[in-house]
């Protein structure tokens, strides 16, 4: 008989992932491979796109960041200026417009994705494909019930 989740022991593990992840400096490290000056959150805007497989409205990069859309807004003109992304005519609306990548956007994306991901499969290489399948399962519904949870507190 398996014993039910100790939360009191299951936090000491979820601060110190925070500090692996934070001394580790994973997010940094895959910037270097980027190879352009971006800030986070502009990454994490190529990011997403990259992650969604096609162009997205402004609200829906936001919604997916967990941001408003302003934020997404003021980094979009950068990226734009950057030649990373730009706007192009929504075939469903006329009147509205998708971000989408440019080819060298796309080639930032993949670069920083090709690093971080290549540092997680590193990590669990010695793992059975049942416990990386696992670990996958669990940590996404653990983060989305957990967001739920606190969303409604």
């Amino acid at each position: 008989m398996s014993e039910a989740l100790d939360p009191a022991a299951l936090l000491p593990r979820l601060m110190q992932l925070g500090t692996v992840l934070n001394r580790s400096q994973l997010v940094e490290r895959g910037m270097e491979h980027v190879g352009l000056p971006l800030d986070r959150p502009a990454l994490t805007v190529l990011i997403t796109l990259r992650m969604a497989g096609q162009p997205l409205r402004v609200g829906e990069i936001a919604a997916r960041m967990q941001v408003v859309g302003p934020h997404v807004t003021r980094h979009l003109h950068d990226l734009e200026r950057a030649g990373l992304v730009r706007r192009v005519v929504d075939p469903d609306d006329q009147r509205a417009r998708l971000v989408e990548l440019t080819d060298t956007g796309a080639a930032a994306a993949r670069r920083y994705l090709e690093a971080v991901l290549g540092w997680l499969t590193g990590a669990v290489a010695d793992w059975s494909e049942e416990d990386q399948q696992t670990l996958g399962r669990l940590l996404s519904r653990f983060v989305d019930d957990l967001q739920a949870h606190l969303s409604r507190e």
